[in-house]
């Protein structure tokens, strides 16, 4: 934690926050791109491509304060709708993410996972996330997971046809069905459900984001537009959340 953090948090109590009481898993909706750059009078890989500088930091920052998971919406599967010029500059600026993630984390002990489906993706994207994937796979610090091509519905969807293929092999029987069962055939299989889950731009809504994995998630939704936010940003949205009472459903 910088001394200007440190600082930040001493004068506005209301942003303190309690470092042994930190969220292990924060999942954010990095929406706003495109308006970011709309209101520069850029065009929207421009918007893209700061929203990636803002990972690189917001992705350092959790691993130093002591985050242990990170979730990001990179690219849904309705993403595949919009323009094919912001589509292809989305994919070269994956591509040149993944060729340079030794640069982005630097020094930082990440781990970088993806989630979601292959369908759709480039074997030269496929063959790059396999790199970083294994380059990292034995880094002990902050767990990124990067959700691209994911969409919450179709990896229920796949979810289910995994276990039926099971019931259908008779690895499985229909009485072991159980909520653990399905999580461990969702796309992010070993990663604990969110805490906190973030969303930004001023939209209130999942966007078919971790639906399942989200069921008791605390959520925080902030009106700056990705590429704009900040750290200070983080620390008053994991303070809001060490101020809330998590009951599960219980009393």
């Amino acid at each position: 934690m910088s001394y200007l953090d440190i600082m930040f948090f001493k004068k506005s109590k209301n942003n303190k926050i309690d470092i042994n009481n930190l969220p292990n898993h924060i999942a954010i909706i990095m929406d706003g791109n495109g308006r970011w750059a709309k209101k520069r009078g850029l065009p929207r890989s421009a918007g893209h491509k700061a929203g990636a500088k803002t990972l690189e930091k917001i992705t350092r920052y959790a691993g130093n304060l002591g985050i242990r998971n990170l979730t990001v919406y990179a690219f849904s599967t309705e993403n595949w709708k919009r323009p094919q010029q912001e589509v292809d500059a989305l994919m070269e600026l994956l591509g040149e993410y993944l060729d340079n993630y030794k640069k982005l984390i630097g020094d930082d002990n990440i781990r970088i996972r993806i989630i979601g489906t292959k369908v759709g993706l480039s074997d030269e994207i496929l063959d790059k996330i396999n790199v970083v994937e294994s380059a990292t796979a034995k880094n002990d610090g902050l767990t990124l997971y990067i959700a691209l091509n994911y969409g919450g519905r179709e990896e229920l969807v796949n979810s289910v046809k995994k276990i039926a293929k099971k019931i259908c092999d008779g690895e499985l029987i229909v009485d072991e069905i159980d909520e653990g069962v399905v999580s461990d055939n969702l796309y992010t299989t070993g990663c604990p459900e969110p805490d906190l889950l973030i969303r930004v731009s001023g939209e209130r809504r999942l966007s078919n984001f971790l639906m399942w994995q989200s069921a008791y998630s605390e959520l925080w939704f902030d009106d700056v537009n990705w590429p704009d936010f900040s750290t200070k940003d983080l620390n008053r949205a994991i303070a809001d959340y060490q101020k809330r009472n998590r009951r599960f459903g219980g009393v």
